[in-house]
C-alpha cells in the first residue's frame, strides 16, 4: 500500500470509535467559476476500502478521474450529488450555495451517517455531526474520493453545456474565467441561467 494512501485512509480511520461508525466525506467543485453550477458530492466508503490512486482531483488527469470515479461509485456504501444552479448562486452567494449543494449532498443519503468530514466548511444545516478539515482533499480518503466524483460529475455537465453554446468552450474551460471564455462572454454576452451575473463584487451586463 502506498504511503500517501495509507496515510488518507489512516486519517479517517482515526474518527471511527464507538460513537462514530459510519462516515462520510464531502467535498465541491465549481465555486470559483463565472458559469454553471456548483456541485457537492458527499460519499461513504467501506472501511476496507482500497485503491492506491485516490488523491486530490486536482492533481489527477481526466482520465484517471473518470476511471476512478466509475471505480469510487462502483465500491462505495453510498454516494449522492448536490447542485445549486447559477441564478441561485447569485441571490444567496456563492458561500451559501456551497454549503446548499452539500446539505443536498447528504440529505440523500440513506444511511444513518454518524460523522461527516468536509473540505475547509464547519458548520452546515444538518442534523448530522460535522467535521470542517482544511484542505481535506489532500488529507481525508473519503473527501478525497468526494471531489473526485463531484469533478467527473461537473465536468459532464459542463461539456454538455458545450454542445448547446459551443461559442462559449465549456467543455476546455468547465465556466472558469479564461482569456478564451471572458472574451465570449464579452463578444456574446452572457448566458442568461447559466452565468454567473455577480462573482467576487463584478457584475455582468446581460446582452439579450
Amino acid at each position: 500500500m502506498s504511503r500517501s494512501f495509507t496515510r488518507l485512509k489512516q486519517f479517517d480511520l482515526s474518527f471511527v470509535n464507538d460513537e462514530y461508525q459510519i462516515i462520510a466525506g464531502v467535498d465541491e467543485v465549481g465555486r470559483g467559476a463565472l458559469a454553471g453550477p456548483v456541485v457537492a458530492s458527499c460519499v461513504v466508503l467501506p472501511k476496507d476500502f482500497d485503491n492506491l490512486e485516490i488523491n486530490d482531483s486536482k492533481t489527477l488527469s481526466k482520465k484517471k478521474r473518470e476511471e476512478l470515479s466509475s471505480l469510487i461509485i462502483e465500491n462505495a456504501i453510498a454516494y449522492a450529488f448536490g447542485e445549486v444552479p447559477a441564478k441561485i448562486i447569485d441571490e444567496i452567494n456563492i458561500l451559501e450555495a456551497t454549503k446548499l449543494a452539500m446539505k443536498m449532498a447528504i440529505e440523500k443519503i440513506q444511511l444513518p451517517i454518524d460523522l461527516v468530514l468536509v473540505d475547509a466548511i464547519n458548520k452546515l444545516d444538518v442534523k448530522n455531526n460535522i467535521k470542517g478539515i482544511i484542505k481535506g482533499d489532500a488529507k481525508s480518503l473519503a473527501i478525497a474520493s468526494a471531489s473526485i466524483l463531484a469533478k467527473v460529475y461537473r465536468d459532464n455537465l459542463m461539456d454538455n453545456l458545450a454542445k448547446e453554446y459551443p461559442q462559449y468552450h465549456f467543455d476546455s474551460n468547465k465556466g472558469y474565467g479564461t482569456i478564451e471564455h471572458l472574451e465570449a462572454i464579452n463578444k456574446f454576452g452572457p448566458i442568461e441561467g447559466i452565468h454567473r451575473f455577480t462573482f467576487k463584487g463584478v457584475s455582468f451586463i446581460p446582452l439579450f
